[in-house]
């Protein structure tokens, strides 16, 4: 028979269903199911039982609400099908401190962190709460089915929180990934920029250089045009005078 994994909640000792052979085991008892009831048929009273008897019904109901709530685990052996039960013996004061014991050995056993996100804590409280579920099922059915809600509706919430975690976690990465090729076009468009400003540098000193010669040019041919306006104003001038002097001269003797 191969071991099943330790749990925090107490199971009966495994039997074998069947082999290879296809024949069931006698130690097995097969679980008695309830008839269903419709309401259209007129419900006949069933006929006065024992005290005995009564206790007896009501056990076998609480067994088969209590498998109903937590399944029989089952495994393979070879040809061999063993199934093992949840106990349905009743607990006492001394179960609920051991159970509190050993709880607190397996945290310490498989190294549970005490604050934060654990599985290894979820699942030893979840099979605390199975336990717990189990111990009072075999009190009071209905009261075990209530707990069982509890038990369901916190399991939603923590499955409803764990796919919004999740969900935030990929959305986070899509950001971060977005962000990182945001950031690689960002540089490469610098990189680009900074390529055309040092183009635009390049052709603005070719200008500067251009514009210098250009002045420089005309600078150079404003001098040598004034120079010949002047030297042309000096000889036009100077001919000017000597003409002057020339008709001075040819008019005063006549006087």
């Amino acid at each position: 028979m191969i071991p099943q994994a330790d749990s925090l909640l107490k199971y009966d000792t495994p039997v074998l269903v069947k082999t290879n052979s296809g024949v069931k085991s006698p130690k097995v008892r097969q679980v008695r199911t309830i008839p269903q009831q419709f309401s259209d048929s007129v419900p006949i009273p069933p006929p006065p039982k024992s005290k005995s008897a009564t206790s007896e019904g009501n056990r076998l109901e609480n067994e088969e609400i209590l498998n109903a709530i937590l399944p029989p685990r089952e495994w393979t052996e070879g040809n061999q099908l063993w199934v093992q039960k949840v106990s349905s013996a009743p607990c006492t004061r001394a179960d609920i401190i051991h159970l509190k014991e050993e709880l607190d050995t397996k945290l310490g056993q498989r190294q549970a962190r005490h604050t934060g996100i654990c599985p290894i804590r979820r699942e030893l409280y979840s099979q605390c709460f199975d336990e717990l579920i189990r111990q009072v099922t075999i009190i009071c059915a209905e009261r075990g089915l209530l707990l069982l809600r509890v038990r369901d509706e916190l399991k939603m919430t923590i499955a409803t929180y764990q796919t919004l975690y999740e969900s935030s976690i990929a959305f986070g990465m899509r950001k971060a990934l977005q962000a990182e090729q945001g950031k690689a076009d960002i540089e490469k468009k610098i990189i680009d920029l900074e390529s055309e400003k040092e183009d635009l540098l390049k052709q603005l000193d070719k200008q500067k250089e251009k514009c210098d010669a250009i002045e420089k040019r005309e600078t150079e041919k404003r001098q040598v045009e004034e120079k010949k306006y002047n030297e042309e104003i000096q000889f036009l001038k100077k001919n000017n005078q000597q003409l002057k002097t020339q008709l001075e001269g040819i008019i005063s003797p006549k006087m």
